[in-house]
């Protein structure tokens, strides 16, 4: 259960720098993650089998999203889910 837990919360922090446009290169997100650029491109690897749209932008020295998506795991009231909502799509 724990290791379930690290991994959604990779790939949240993966989602708020791919929004960002902030991962730099692999080795140098795997870096900011403080993990092993293998178990990164496990996590990416996760992330795509759950149908993110992930590419590599070598112009941006980035991960991006080919489409706009949004990653939400986690129990909100439907008030601060609409809240969240509309302050990924604004």
């Amino acid at each position: 259960m724990h290791i379930t837990l690290q991994h959604i919360e990779l790939i949240d922090r993966i989602d708020q720098l791919i929004r960002l446009q902030a991962t730099g290169t692999p080795q140098e997100l795997a870096t900011k993650l403080d993990i092993s650029k293998t178990k990164l491109y496990r996590i990416i690897n996760i992330m795509k089998a759950l149908k993110a749209p992930l590419e590599y932008d070598l112009t941006k020295q980035s991960f991006i999203y080919a489409e706009t998506v949004r990653f939400t795991v986690g129990f909100f009231s439907k008030e601060k889910a609409n809240q969240k909502f509309n302050s990924l799509v604004s």
